[in-house]
């Protein structure tokens, strides 16, 4: 009887007669005490980095340092528990852009500055104006350089009308807007998670006068707010408008980015005015435009201590 070898013996011998052995792995050193304490530093210096922010209750807010530490809690004002009506926001909002328009229409000669006569019926021609001593019609809507049929009126009334009852509930509206991170983020604004809305910061911001680098400084606030990155949103957002609008003085579009209530504003201007897509207002200015631009409400604010007391005079 043959007997057949195993295949899995020969290629085992063959390996022990002509290829070397595999070299031996080296076991990892345990590792020491310096070393692990070493290995745990970036994690304990990342937990030091975060902001410490304590639990808030329904209706309250932290108040921010300037340095964007927790400083104390506060309740919001009643006119932030308004029903958010996004109709009258809307309604409210393009009566101010209606009532903004300026009134444009043709000059009363465009297209008739000519000397047209018809030449009247039995001629074999059309019932046109035409130039005198010619055949070129001239006028008349639907010939060359003639005018329009049917101009832009100068006197056209674009103006709105809104009771005041309805713009109150509409500027009521779009501040209780300001405290919902959902409606704040689908209008694009970048924020912390931690952070509450609106962000409330402490007054010390309105007696923040540098003599130099007042647009640094600002930046540097809105950074340790973690609101930075809505800025560097509005910048990179920026573009030329599309369409004929860019040769009638408004040829770029600028995205809205962080809005500053304060009770000073024209001191605050010197710090946040210059950065791409904030404004700096005061509460008297606030209306339903400014809290919601384009009808979107939900914008993302930062109120100051003094100008949050403010609103606490506002019927609901």
């Amino acid at each position: 009887m043959i007997s057949v070898a195993d295949p899995k013996d020969k290629k085992a011998a063959a390996g022990s007669a002509g290829a070397e052995p595999a070299p031996k792995r080296r076991r990892r050193a345990p590792k020491t005490e310096k070393a692990a304490k070493t290995s745990k530093a970036p994690k304990a210096a990342k937990e030091e980095k975060k902001r410490e922010t304590p639990p808030v209750k329904s209706g309250q807010v932290h108040v921010y340092s300037l340095d964007g530490d927790v400083v104390k809690t506060v309740d919001l004002p009643t006119v932030f528990r308004a029903d958010i009506r996004v109709d009258l926001i809307r309604r409210a909002v393009t009566a101010f852009q209606a009532n903004r328009r300026q009134p444009y229409g043709p000059s009363i000669g465009a297209g008739m500055r000519h000397s047209v006569r018809w030449s009247g019926k039995g001629h074999g021609v059309s019932r046109v104006p035409r130039l005198r001593g010619t055949m070129t019609g001239a006028q008349a809507p639907g010939t060359v350089g003639g005018r329009r049929a049917h101009p832009p009126r100068p006197d056209t009334v674009w103006a709105k009308k809104v009771n005041e009852h309805e713009r109150r509930l509409a500027r009521n509206a779009a501040l209780a807007a300001l405290k919902d991170p959902k409606m704040v983020a689908s209008r694009g604004h970048r924020f912390p998670d931690d952070i509450t809305l609106p962000v409330v910061i402490e007054d010390g911001i309105e007696t923040l006068t540098p003599e130099t680098g007042a647009t640094r400084e600002g930046l540097k606030i809105l950074d340790q707010l973690g609101l930075a990155p809505d800025v560097e949103r509005a910048k990179d957002g920026r573009h030329i408008r599309a369409g004929r609008g860019k040769m009638r003085g408004r040829r770029y579009r600028q995205p809205r980015s962080v809005l500053v209530v304060v009770k000073e504003a024209g001191t605050v201007r010197r710090l946040l005015g210059n950065l791409p897509g904030v404004e700096v207002v005061s509460p008297s200015a606030l209306n339903a435009e400014v809290r919601a631009p384009g009808g979107d409400p939900g914008r993302l604010t930062v109120f100051s201590e003094g100008a949050l007391e403010v609103l606490r005079s506002w019927p609901l």
